[in-house]
């Protein structure tokens, strides 16, 4: 049976995520942007245009939001349920906390739905896709949401697929702040930085990178008996020398490394070894 999809947002990301669904026969696509071009790519790809959000909604089973910011779901939201069709909202910009449920309040059936893999994972339909919301919402949804992404996690009651978006970019971008005092050391060692970029993207494909941690339901300290204890106490060992001999680098050659202090500091309590 074909799905009736609108899609709100034809940028960066939104443009590949809506020419997948432009491409699939299970679909049928309308699309509504301010800017023309990715419409007119989009209508040249299969898909029908909209000329206002109410043209794109009214008759959906399902409409995505990707648009830029806060401000621009909450205004697309007021013009979605002036149009009086209950179609289930799935937003997949990433928006604060608590918009979600004031959505709900104002009379949508919305998912919260952010996605994480940039434009090449919405291209490839690799992107993962955290949910929140209610069950039968997240049914309707989920043909959709399989089509544009190959990890699509219902995480909970409204809301939580913020969340666990808002969680995952704190490693994102705490790491990016990471990468740039590391380059700074690395540049006053004389080292190769591009060298160096190429060293930690080979061996964060080969470990997993930050996440290679993720393996624990819980924050809880450990049990000694616990199977990860070992496995963490090593980690640790491995952490806590390489940071001192790092930071020990970085005085050296006249260079702060805050983060890498605090990294020493917290690491193992952060694993779990600690009370």
């Amino acid at each position: 049976m074909t799905i009736n999809v609108g899609f709100i947002g034809l940028g960066a990301i939104g443009r590949p995520m809506a020419l997948r669904l432009a491409s699939d026969p299970a679909f049928d696509l309308v699309v509504y942007d301010v800017a023309p071009e990715p419409v007119a790519e989009l209508v040249a790809a299969g898909a029908r245009a909209a000329d206002t959000v109410a043209d794109c909604v009214v008759q959906t089973d399902v409409v995505c939001v990707m648009v830029r910011d806060d401000d621009q779901v909450r205004a697309i939201a007021a013009e979605i349920v002036a149009c009086r069709w209950m179609s289930v909202v799935v937003v997949h910009s990433t928006i604060a906390p608590w918009t979600a449920v004031d959505l709900e309040r104002m009379g949508l059936l919305v998912l919260d739905a952010p996605v994480s893999g940039g434009p090449m994972g919405a291209a490839n339909g690799s992107l993962a896709i955290m949910v929140g919301g209610d069950t039968v919402a997240y049914a309707t949804a989920e043909p959709v949401l399989e089509r544009l992404g190959s990890t699509v996690v219902h995480a909970g009651e409204l809301g939580a697929g913020t969340r666990m978006k808002l969680a995952r970019n704190l490693i994102h971008f705490v790491s990016f702040t990471a990468v740039t005092e590391a380059q700074r050391l690395a540049e006053a060692a004389d080292l190769d930085l591009l060298a160096l970029g190429r060293v930690v993207r080979h061996t964060d494909a080969v470990t997993g990178g930050p996440g290679a941690i993720m393996h624990r339901e819980t924050t809880a300290p450990l049990d000694e008996d616990d199977f990860w204890w070992a496995v963490f106490d090593h980690v640790r060992a491995l952490g806590e020398k390489d940071l001192t001999y790092a930071i020990e680098l970085a005085a050296a050659l006249g260079i702060e490394v805050p983060l890498a202090r605090l990294a020493r500091a917290n690491l193992a309590q952060g694993l779990g070894l600690q009370p």
